[in-house]
């Protein structure tokens, strides 16, 4: 044991460490921002794209390349990037893969944020911004200049599930790289790398982690997945250069949340579809929006694509025209168990309203008039989910 002259000396370099590794359920966890390299043969002989380049805490420590990998796996990938939220991870691909006078090709129903940050790039670095009908592979039309297409299964509000092996298929036939949102499906609906027979598969994933993975509505983050190596050097670039980084202590909690993801994504979609099989006979709406709902568009594709039978925890409904804004607000601040707020997957059920005539250029002849409400299925008992809806619908009367 060496000690050094000084006490405050000793307190950095303590003379007395316990063994470093012992065997646990959750692996250590590590906080870093620098690493220190044991020689300089050691800080030399590496280079960014070894499996494991521990040079700096942005580059990853086991913590968040131990997350990483097991995204990777669930997701059916190979090499995976870790992001502070589900937008950045999106950002993160925008970027790398966009340049002046390209063509990006986004689905009617696209999760807002990725839009207008788009629209951003367009108005910005002349990027152009091309919008098709997911249900309709015919509206995608790609050109010399398309570069990407965005891929949402199912879509975040109305739900639809895309024609994803046509989509897919023109694509490659076109050279266009294909990225799929794949925070609906969160690797355990379907495999996105390969979800048919050809072996179809998309280039790339992204995936908020802070829904299922995460599972407790408190954890921001996001990944990107892929098989290409290629493909995963290049955005892995772009990672470093950005600083893109994630917090151990964050990274730790979703990875200790992912030994039960699968059993509340299970839960979850048991629960939308009992929440579904009650609304749909429900007065008020006009329309009720899922995936495994054979009067839902994309309903054949789901099944298609979707053979473990899986659904999520989203169901949406569109409530008869002669509820107004006034109306639909009343109904979701009368409320209960649903809590009004963004996101989903975790424990506590949410709700939000939304105006399509907002949201959507292309026209929707699978989508009744009227005001929009998501429900967001938490782990409830799904009876009093339904107790809670009932109470509320009888404010409207």
């Amino acid at each position: 044991m060496t000690t050094h002259n000084h006490a405050q000396t000793d307190l950095i370099h303590a003379p007395r460490q316990a063994p470093q590794y012992i065997e646990t359920i959750q692996p250590p966890l590590f906080r870093a921002s620098t690493i220190i390299f044991k020689t300089t043969a050691h800080l030399f002989d590496r280079h960014w794209t070894d499996p494991y380049d521990y040079s700096y805490g942005t580059h990853g420590t086991p913590t968040t390349f131990t997350l990483a990998d097991n995204i990777a796996q669930i997701e059916g990938g190979k090499y995976c990037l870790l992001a502070p939220s589900g937008l950045s991870a999106i950002n993160l691909v925008n970027s790398a893969f966009l340049s002046s006078g390209d063509e990006v090709w986004v689905a009617d129903n696209i999760y807002g944020p990725n839009l207008e940050h788009l629209k951003n790039l367009q108005d910005r670095y002349g990027i152009q911004v091309k919008i098709y009908n997911p249900i309709d592979a015919n509206s995608f039309q790609p050109t010399e200049k398309s570069k990407l297409i965005w891929l949402e299964a199912a879509g975040s509000v109305t739900l639809e599930f895309p024609d994803l092996k046509n989509l897919v298929r023109k694509a490659q036939q076109a050279n266009v790289l294909t990225v799929l949102d794949n925070t609906w499906g969160a690797g355990l609906a379907f495999n996105a790398f390969d979800f048919s027979d050809e072996h179809l598969a998309v280039d790339i994933t992204v995936h908020a982690l802070t829904k299922y993975p995460s599972g407790g509505g408190d954890i921001l983050m996001g990944s990107v997945v892929t098989c290409d190596q290629q493909l995963h050097h290049k955005l892995y670039r772009m990672h470093a250069t950005q600083g893109i980084s994630v917090s151990g202590d964050d990274t730790a909690q979703i990875q200790r949340s992912l030994a039960h993801m699968s059993l509340r994504y299970e839960q979850q979609s048991k629960s939308a579809l009992a929440l579904l099989d009650w609304l749909k006979h429900q007065p008020q709406f006009t329309q009720v929006l899922h995936p495994a709902y054979p009067d839902s568009a994309g309903h054949s594709f789901w099944t298609e694509v979707c053979t473990t039978g899986k659904s999520a925890g989203l169901v949406s409904v569109i409530f008869k025209p002669e509820f107004d804004i006034t109306a639909i607000r009343k109904f979701c601040d009368s409320l209960n168990l649903f809590k009004l707020g963004f996101s989903w997957g975790g424990p506590v059920s949410l709700v939000m309203l939304y105006d399509l005539k907002q949201m959507r250029e292309l026209e929707n002849t699978h989508l009744q008039q009227g005001l929009l409400v998501r429900f967001c299925i938490g782990l409830e008992h799904p009876q009093d989910l339904i107790q809670d809806i009932q109470n509320a619908l009888k404010q409207l009367e």
